[in-house]
């Protein structure tokens, strides 16, 4: 985004919208902060696109990602990210976004029969993460009915719900690289998901229980 942001800002009206705040809602399986949604990358099962997210952060301090890596929860693996992110990566802020929208494809990559059909019961309605904290991510409640943000999250969720609407479900299962410098996940460049193959190769039938699996059983 540019550094004069104010042209995306957005002002949306709660009963207009699908607002999330907890995890525990209708639509809370839309945050990142919902824990039951682990992926595979690289072989390395990770437990929430919010741990993957901040790992992603730290491509050159593989002990930092460790560390992230293996919090039971999306919320403390944010927390343990704290000490390390004056040592993020130097384009962290320009890449965060393509980022978060690599995080989310590998996310409905293994989870299509929850997350998918969690983005498509929203319908047509635009989605907002609600916080009181962070109006870039989210928008903050101005009031009773009103939340004004950014909201970059919310509209990154209505960008795949779009997408995913309109091609085959079988398009989701592989998650191409970002292009984004030194991807690197604990030393090793990241690769392409292809769910596809590692059903095939576990001889399950669950795309969720694929991503199941030891942290750092490769």
């Amino acid at each position: 985004m540019a550094s004069d942001r104010s042209e995306y800002l957005r002002t949306y009206h709660r009963d207009d919208c699908v607002v999330f705040l907890k995890t525990n809602e209708l639509y809370g399986g839309l945050s990142n902060m919902a824990g039951r949604y682990p992926v595979r990358v690289n072989g390395i099962c990770i437990r929430s696109a919010e741990a993957l997210y901040q790992a992603c952060r730290f491509p050159h301090l593989p002990d930092a990602q460790e560390v992230i890596l293996q919090q039971t929860s999306p919320m403390t693996a944010k927390m343990k990210s704290k000490p390390f992110r004056k040592d993020s990566r130097p384009d962290w802020e320009r890449v965060r976004v393509s980022v978060m929208r690599w995080c989310l494809r590998v996310k409905l990559a293994y989870h299509q029969d929850s997350f998918g059909r969690l983005l498509l019961a929203t319908k047509e309605k635009p989605i907002v993460e609600e916080s009181r904290k962070d109006s870039f991510w989210g928008a903050k409640p101005e009031c009773d009915d009103t939340l004004v943000g950014y909201n970059v999250l919310g509209r990154l969720l209505m960008e795949l719900r779009e997408v995913f609407k309109e091609r085959s479900s079988d398009d989701f299962l592989t998650v191409q690289v970002p292009n984004i410098k030194d991807f690197f996940l604990l030393s090793r460049p990241i690769e392409k998901i292809s769910v596809e193959r590692e059903v095939k190769n576990s001889g399950v039938n669950s795309l969720s229980a694929v991503a199941q699996g030891d942290l750092f059983r490769g």
